[in-house]
């Protein structure tokens, strides 16, 4: 294209120069007449042709000032480097003023073309205005810093220019003067202050991956256990997070905020704990923490704040896969409850949660739905979703009334997406500020009459470097010449625009690339089976909130927008709650109980439960059954089932006693288990089984028992009379001899074994 073209200027003869600019001119001529204003260039910037070489890589550190003034000088810093096997000589690094760019297409136009060789620019301001070097090794770099004064550059009315700065020069096998490399970028010329300014409202967001783990520590203070140290890191001067405090604090920006990150932050000012392998260490950021969140909470005192659904869910994930997975949404719904109590205790501001902003901005019927069904209002979408169909030559005021009392807020594209990429190069970032003002001059150029109201969306996680490129770009807009500042709540209210686009766009057309990213149906049931968990483990706890808060919130971090692109990491952290939490339900359980023998007609049989929590547990049943009741029948009701109320305390444990009736002899497979009171098994484990063996005594052989021990007896008394007679007997015989040193011995004679004959008496 015409606007992105180079051009060379060639030291041979002026007829094969004016050949040269001729053939040029005419390719590039239709291209450019839908690119400028007026002329096609002023007679002091005649066009000049270039060869596609692209030897040389020139890169625009800096521009300053973005967006001059009249009486302004432009001062221009960058590297040019030789990428070509032989050396440049005669060079200089010249720049090029031109043309006027008509409107926000032919900036896009010329964006995709920015350093192409050949094409068609203006000529150099030359003179004085350019950077000499007597030749340029190869793979050699050298910096430039050229400053031009804004009335050496011709420009006329207001609006965007474009501006090359190429580099010149000869090689061995091209000795004469040559376009080697150049880089075009905009300079917004708009030198007084519009009288309708477009009101301009960026967002600009704190979110963050998910960094607390739904375990804790076995303590009582609960310590809170991180995944890694990663979120210190960004809070850390110089981090992500910390840069995007730093530098908000002093712009005219609206707070988005995933009050998630507040509560991880918050728990890293106390003692926490750092996952390192199958071990915990000690975490010592807590100094950080602290600073971070006092410096945001002097940032946004008295500023427009927006807190999104706790942990950031992600809509279009549960639109498209969650919602018919049963109580999917009520994560939504609890997670958009807590936002605002989250951010007003820690932040100590009152934050909006009327605001809905799902991934990327794309939508559909669907995700609005989802998205408004906990309660918000405001919809925050992109243009590139809500496309205009109107025809409109303007970028019309970002509400739009959607229906149902919902209104969309349109984010501008081009603006959104200025900063994407990789912005560390100083290079690239020029570049994007450069693109940013340039099209923000241009909405407003659109309708001048007109103010509107423009809603600029970044990426949820800007990199340093984009942040850093961000601030760059409001800074320049906050001379407020062509732009004022407006914060979302009140954009959100701003008169729609009668002619703009407000139907939704249909599910099929949703972007594919973004519908790939999506959690799949099988993360909405782990949720739900984690939730059914709780659910019934909750019921036994003297101290519910323990545990409800943290398996709630990591429930909630479960459905993050930030496990896009990480399907693996999304899947082991859902496995890692479920696992987590089934372990706290098998801390209560029953003993491992060995088989056992029974005998007699009852009996009992002991059976140990154990918690090994830190509270008590309480409405807890355990059950006994007996899987043969015409051997083993259980309990005072004789049934074959028989259970016990159990409450035992923290780190305790509790022996309870079933009694049995027996009526047969045998083996018998027992059966306990534990339950709440409203009958549903406790925890994931089986009932356990162990074997009781019978043995019953029949009432012959209690009979026979008795008949033995009723002789014993008899014959305990029989020896015990028979003895005191015959004492008797021998004291008779003695007379009164009072020396009777002992009894005599009793003489029981030979004793017949035979039984007595009939009719003989025996002494008893």
């Amino acid at each position: 294209m015409a606007e992105a073209a180079h051009f060379q200027e060639m030291t041979p003869s002026p007829a094969r120069r004016w050949l040269r600019r001729t053939a040029s001119l005419l390719a590039g001529g239709t291209l450019m007449a839908g690119l400028i204003y007026g002329p096609a260039a002023a007679p002091a910037q005649a066009a000049v042709t270039a060869q596609s070489t692209g030897a040389v890589a020139v890169s625009l550190d800096a521009l300053s000032p973005s967006a001059p003034v009249k009486g302004d000088s432009v001062t221009i810093t960058g590297t040019v480097t030789n990428k070509h096997m032989e050396t440049v000589t005669d060079a200089h690094v010249g720049v090029r003023v031109g043309p006027r760019l008509a409107g926000r297409s032919a900036i896009d136009d010329a964006t995709k073309h920015s350093s192409d060789l050949p094409g068609a620019d203006p000529r150099e301001i030359g003179g004085k205005y350019t950077a000499k070097f007597a030749k340029l090794p190869p793979g050699i770099s050298e910096d430039f810093s050229i400053s031009v004064p804004v009335s050496k550059m011709d420009l006329g009315v207001d609006g965007v220019y474009q501006l090359g700065v190429s580099l010149s020069g000869q090689t061995a096998g091209a000795p004469y003067e040559q376009v080697l490399g150049i880089q075009r970028t905009f300079l917004p010329w708009q030198p007084t202050p519009q009288s309708k300014k477009t009101q301009i409202t960026s967002v600009w967001p704190l979110i963050s991956k998910v960094h607390l783990r739904a375990e804790t520590s076995t303590d009582a203070q609960q310590t809170p256990v991180f995944e890694n140290d990663d979120l210190a890191e960004e809070l850390a001067p110089g981090g992500r997070l910390e840069q995007m405090v730093s530098l908000g604090r002093s712009l005219p920006v609206t707070w988005v905020i995933d009050p998630d990150l507040l509560a991880s932050v918050d728990a890293m000012t106390r003692n926490y704990q750092i996952q390192v392998g199958d071990t915990q260490v000690a975490g010592k950021n807590q100094a950080v923490a602290k600073k971070w969140l006092s410096d945001l909470e002097d940032a946004v005192k008295g500023q427009k704040v927006v807190a999104l659904p706790f942990a950031d869910p992600d809509l279009a994930s549960l639109a498209h896969h969650g919602k018919n997975v049963p109580g999917a949404l009520s994560h939504l719904q609890s997670a958009t409850e807590i936002a605002g109590t989250t951010v007003q205790t820690i932040l100590h501001v009152k934050a909006s949660t009327d605001f809905a902003w799902p991934a990327s901005g794309a939508i559909d019927p669907s995700i609005v739905d989802v998205a408004t069904s906990a309660g918000a209002h405001n919809v925050i979408a992109s243009s590139d979703s809500l496309e205009e169909t109107a025809g409109l030559p303007y970028t019309p005021t970002a509400a739009r009334p959607i229906g149902g009392g919902t209104t969309a807020v349109v984010s501008d594209s081009r603006l959104s997406n200025a900063f994407q990429g990789d912005m560390a190069e100083a290079g690239a970032s020029t570049l994007a500020v450069q693109n940013y003002l340039a099209q923000s001059l241009a909405l407003n150029l659109q309708e001048p009459s007109k103010q509107r109201s423009i809603v600029v969306a970044p990426q949820r996680m800007p990199s340093v470097s984009q942040a850093q490129s961000m601030a760059s770009a409001l800074r320049t807009l906050d001379e407020n010449r062509w732009t004022q500042p407006l914060n979302l709540i009140d954009a959100a209210k701003a008169k729609a625009d009668p002619n703009a686009t407000t139907t939704v766009p249909s599910s099929s057309v949703y972007p594919s690339s973004l519908r790939r990213q999506e959690l799949p149906v099988k993360a909405f049931q782990d949720v739900r089976t984690t939730q059914s968990t709780l659910d019934n483990f909750k019921i036994i706890l003297s101290q519910p909130d323990r545990v409800v808060t943290p398996f709630s919130n990591a429930m909630d971090r479960s459905l993050a927008t930030s496990w896009r692109g990480d399907t693996k990491g999304a899947r082991a952290y859902r496995s890692g709650v479920q696992s987590y939490l089934r372990s706290l339900t098998g801390e209560v359980q029953i003993v491992q109980k060995s088989d056992m023998t029974l005998s007699g007609r009852s009996a009992t049989i002991p059976v140990t439960v154990q918690n090994k929590l830190l509270q008590p547990v309480k409405h807890l049943v355990l059950k006994l059954r007996s899987t043969s009741p015409n051997r083993l029948q259980l309990g005072d009701d004789k049934a074959a089932v028989a259970e016990q109320p159990l409450e035992i305390a923290g780190g305790h444990s509790q022996t309870v006693k079933f009694t049995t009736s027996i009526n047969a002899n045998g083996p018998v497979r027992v059966y306990a288990q534990l339950f709440t009171e409203d009958g549903t098994p406790y925890g994931t484990a089986k009932a356990m089984p162990f074997t009781v063996t019978v043995s019953e005594m029949t009432l012959t052989v209690m009979l026979v028992i008795a008949g033995g021990l009723l002789l014993l007896v008899l014959a305990g008394i029989r020896m015990y009379t028979h003895r005191k007679r015959t004492a008797a007997r021998a004291a008779a015989a003695g007379g009164d001899d009072p020396e009777q040193p002992s009894d005599p011995e009793t003489d029981t004679g030979a004793e017949n074994g035979n039984p007595p004959g009939t009719g003989e008496k025996v002494d008893r």
